[in-house]
C-alpha cells in the first residue's frame, strides 16, 4: 500500500527515509550515489571523480552499501559498485533537479518487479 500525503506514517518508514536523507547529507557520499545512478562503476574510477583518495571513497562505499543503499559486484580482481535501490535515483535526480538516464540496475530491477 502506497502512503498517501497528509495521512500519518508509522514510526519505522520515517526513520528509514530519515537513515536515507543521512547517508545523503555529506556531499561526498551524494556525489557518489549521483555518478552510480549513471551506471556502475569500481573504487578507483570513482575515487577520480570525485576527486578523493581510494581510501576515502572506500570509506563512503561501506557506509552506503550498510545502508542498503549501494551493492557491489565481483568482477575478477575489482569490486564493483552500483545502487541497490533503485528509487534512490528518483530522490537524487529530485534533489538536484537534473534528469538523469536510470540506471541499468534500475532498469533490470523494475523489469523484474
Amino acid at each position: 500500500m502506497t502512503p498517501q500525503p497528509g495521512v500519518p506514517l508509522d514510526a519505522e518508514p520515517l526513520q528509514e527515509a530519515a537513515a536515507t536523507f543521512g547517508m545523503l547529507a555529506a556531499t561526498s557520499r551524494l556525489q557518489i550515489i549521483w555518478l552510480l545512478a549513471g551506471g556502475e562503476r569500481d573504487v578507483g574510477t570513482l575515487a577520480t571523480e570525485v576527486g578523493q583518495t581510494v581510501a576515502t571513497v572506500s570509506q563512503h562505499l561501506a557506509k552506503l552499501k550498510l545502508a542498503g543503499l549501494v551493492r557491489s559486484r565481483r568482477d575478477g580482481r575489482r569490486q564493483i559498485y552500483l545502487i541497490d535501490n533503485p528509487r534512490l535515483v528518483d530522490v537524487v535526480r529530485l534533489t538536484v533537479g537534473r534528469d538523469l538516464p536510470a540506471s541499468p540496475h534500475a532498469e533490470a530491477h523494475a523489469e523484474g518487479a
